[in-house]
């Protein structure tokens, strides 16, 4: 059984969905915000249980205090195998800094015909937030799209200390 919750942010409420594991944990399988892309939505063939998100909650909490530069949830592995070695790549961008579209492909050893196929993996990334596809900008700084929304982009990179505030 799929079991969800939502959770307020900074960045609006977030959707956490997840399955149950036989041990009594869960395994996170999406982490969504309003108005995302391709979102999941609560479906009546789901079970609200926040309880099962405690130690996500208290991640995401200890995250946007500023108080964790690193995550450490299970999730289920999704995808395919291209996407897989994209999303694995996004694991190793350090918390603080961004990399570009074209960087990414070549720490992948994609050639650059690629980097539009690159960027679809990324837009697909289920885990916003978590998995920090949000680190991936333009060549020349340009905030590309972000399933969450360009803002939504800014505000985490700000946050990280990546991008600077600005005072308009």
């Amino acid at each position: 059984m799929t079991v969800w919750t939502t959770l307020d942010s900074p960045l609006g409420e977030l959707l956490l969905v997840g399955e149950p594991t036989p041990d009594g944990a869960t395994t996170l399988t999406s982490l969504s915000m309003p108005g995302q892309r391709n979102a999941p939505a609560p479906r009546a063939d789901r079970q609200r249980d926040p309880g099962r998100f405690a130690d996500v909650e208290r991640q995401l909490a200890a995250y946007f205090a500023g108080e964790l530069t690193r995550f450490d949830i299970e999730f289920t592995v999704t995808g395919t195998d291209f996407q897989r070695r994209v999303w694995d790549a996004l694991d190793e961008i350090p918390y603080g800094t961004s990399t570009t579209y074209g960087t990414l492909a070549e720490r992948i050893g994609l050639p650059r015909e690629r980097i539009q196929a690159l960027g679809a993996a990324i837009g697909a990334n289920p885990l916003l937030v978590v998995r920090p596809c949000h680190r991936v900008i333009g060549a020349d700084g340009s905030m590309r799209g972000y399933a969450g929304g360009v803002e939504r982009k800014v505000r985490l990179l700000t946050h990280e200390g990546a991008l600077q505030p600005t005072l308009l």
